[in-house]
């Protein structure tokens, strides 16, 4: 669900500096766990950078369920700009302090084992932090599906209706915003800040960038570039997906109240509104009530409003993907609100 303005839309788009050399040295960290699909093709497309600065790849692997960590000891026995270095917690947060800790460069490049740099991503990247001063810098996230499901689930998230209106996900003028999708650092400003909060096992970069706008600092974001996300191949998978994310924006809002906006409660109130308005009108069958029957409006009136939107955000897509769009955006707005709405168990609060 999505309010009718972005977030992240916190000061006047500037244009972007002119183009510099960039030879800083930078250290690519990543958090790697059961990725044995895209382990290999991720590593490579980091080494095939054409950047004229020294580059180390510091892969922090997690203990995996499938053949991630032999991967991970051929790609750095074959290339010396690899390293590896363990992260027993298996948590993203842990991952990317442990790569942070292992790694030297003055600029930090965070990628996913999941997520395929464009060419001259990292030349762009450091231009930008060379220019701006910013001390994060990013794009956008660009889903590219590899099945009807995911070809659904990438044009639901590129879009308001179906993951709200941040910039990294549906565009916008490049220059200052809340958060970016993966980042480019600066690492005296990730040491100074304590680097990535390991009690957010998600929303951890979100929670940063507001740290680093909070000291002052500066996000900025360019729609020039763009990462390439495999999204959730299954139903079950997206809404595990969305619901964990849902717990820990919950915890993101707990942690900082002023942060909480309509964005943010759309899902859940959506979610109970539905919640309540279909166990009124089961109520009212049940007990012969029909004037309960009009909470049956809320499903209903929420399941037309998604089909009706679904219709102009599915065009240029398969018609399995079509069909299958209303239900993949049902499933983020209501496995998310659910998500926000049970938050996480009080022992992993703080």
């Amino acid at each position: 669900m999505s309010a009718s303005t972005s977030d992240d839309q916190v000061a006047p788009a500037v244009d972007e500096p002119t183009l510099l050399p960039t030879t800083t040295p930078v250290s690519v960290v990543m958090p790697v766990l059961n990725e044995e699909r895209y382990l290999a093709d991720s590593v490579d497309r980091v080494l095939a950078q054409e950047y004229d600065g020294e580059l180390e790849i510091v892969l922090a692997v997690g203990p995996s369920h499938d053949r991630t960590e032999e991967i991970a000891e051929k790609l750095a026995a074959a290339e010396p700009r690899v390293i590896v270095v363990p992260n027993p917690p298996g948590t993203t947060p842990h991952a990317l302090n442990a790569a942070l800790a292992a790694s030297s460069h003055p600029y930090v490049v965070r990628v996913d084992a999941h997520g395929f740099l464009p060419d001259g991503y990292l030349r762009e990247v450091v231009r930008l932090l060379d220019t701006t001063g910013a001390a994060n810098v990013g794009g956008m996230m660009r889903g590219e599906g590899e099945n009807a499901f995911g070809h659904a689930v990438a044009r639901a998230m590129s879009s308001p209706l179906g993951i709200g209106g941040s910039k990294f996900h549906v565009g916008g003028e490049p220059g200052p915003a809340r958060t970016v999708y993966l980042g480019a650092f600066r690492r005296e400003v990730l040491e100074k800040l304590g680097g990535f909060d390991e009690h957010f096992l998600r929303a951890q970069d979100w929670e940063l960038n507001y740290r680093i706008r909070q000291a002052g600092e500066t996000v900025w974001f360019t729609p020039h570039l763009s990462v390439m996300y495999r999204p959730r191949r299954n139903l079950r998978a997206l809404a595990r997906q969305f619901r964990g994310s849902g717990q820990w924006r919950r915890q993101i809002v707990a942690a900082y109240p002023e942060t909480a906006s309509f964005r943010y409660l759309a899902a859940p109130i959506a979610t109970a509104g539905i919640a309540v308005g279909t166990l009124l009108g089961v109520l009212g069958m049940v007990l012969g009530w029909p004037w309960l029957y009009a909470g049956f409006l809320a499903p209903v009136g929420y399941a037309l409003g998604v089909l009706a939107a679904s219709v102009p955000m599915g065009r240029g897509l398969s018609p399995k993907s079509r069909l299958l769009l209303p239900v993949v955006i049902a499933t983020m707005h209501l496995s998310w609100g659910w998500g926000f709405l049970r938050s996480i168990p009080r022992s992993r609060r703080r």
